[in-house]
């Protein structure tokens, strides 16, 4: 596989990545942001089309059953963030970074399909005292438990990290930087 290093934090050795292993992980990192930055770039036209073309009012069947399967969503998102986080597994994480999501969207979509009706004030009011709290709650949250992780060795993986390593010592003993520095 690859060289043994010892943590120097713990005194446990750790099986180094191979060097197959690492092209294959730069390789799709590259794959990966190449394509979340052709999507984002895809998506201002888009939106612009959208904004030029849709109609600003809309009759919509299914209405109720749109709403309740979002909630219903929510509802099994929250409850999974609950039973891991009880739990004390990892991918609670991740669950609450999916409920904090939903709740945006929720307090997002409330609030401007109600503009303009007298449900408006209601809807502003959620998202202001619990969908948008609750959110960044969620997210302050998570962050906390990724800045206490315990995170392999940093080894370079992409074209742009090489250059962020020049001048540290010891590079295959270092940590990802604490968040806020760098």
């Amino acid at each position: 596989m690859g060289e043994t290093r010892t943590d120097s934090g713990a005194g446990a050795t750790t099986e180094a990545p191979s060097a197959e292993l690492l092209e294959r992980i730069r390789k799709q990192r590259r794959q990966t942001l190449e394509l979340l930055t052709v999507s984002a770039v895809g998506l201002v036209p888009w939106t612009i089309l959208l904004w030029f073309t849709l109609p600003s009012g809309y009759t919509v069947r299914q209405w109720r059953t749109a709403w309740v399967g979002f909630d219903a969503l929510l509802v099994l998102a929250m409850a999974s963030t609950a039973v891991l986080g009880w739990r004390r597994h990892r991918a609670v994480a991740v669950a609450a970074t999916a409920t904090a999501a939903l709740l945006l969207c929720d307090a997002w979509f409330d609030v401007s399909l109600a503009l303009g009706t007298p449900d408006v004030w209601l809807s502003a009011a959620l998202a202001v005292v619990v969908e948008v709290p609750l959110a960044a709650f969620l997210i302050r949250k998570v962050l906390s438990m990724l800045s206490l992780a315990h995170w392999p060795p940093r080894t370079p993986l992409g074209d742009g990290d090489r250059e962020a390593l020049k001048g540290r010592e010891a590079v295959s003993d270092m940590r990802l930087p604490p968040r806020g520095r760098d």
